[in-house]
């Protein structure tokens, strides 16, 4: 099925910093949370992520990433999704993160 482009314009895909991870042993898949800042606009948003087959925690501070900021947020557990970070998935269900290839501002839209 095709998108319209109207249709891909309501999808807001931002650029965003991860500032902190934590494990999730509560998730059902191996997971971390992620606390990222989109910028001033949009601000800090939490989420969770299942990307521990590539990434350990040290190597995700700090580090720029694609995100959708404007789905409904979504109870996990006892914790908040409130964006969705966007990867690629390989054969054996591990996720490589989208991300730019130079540093830019936070909150950048992906368009």
């Amino acid at each position: 099925m095709e998108l319209t482009w109207s249709e891909f314009e309501r999808v807001e895909m931002r650029v965003g910093t991860i500032l902190e991870v934590n494990d999730f042993p509560e998730a059902r898949k191996p997971a971390y949370q992620l606390t990222i800042d989109f910028g001033s606009e949009i601000g800090i948003r939490k989420t969770s992520a299942q990307i521990t087959k590539r990434y350990q925690k040290e190597d995700l501070l700090n580090r720029q990433m694609v995100a959708v900021v404007n789905f409904p947020k979504k109870q996990i557990g006892k914790f908040m999704s409130e964006c969705l970070v966007l990867g690629a998935v390989g054969d054996e269900g591990d996720v490589i993160l989208l991300a730019p290839d130079f540093k830019i501002e936070n909150g950048l839209r992906i368009g």
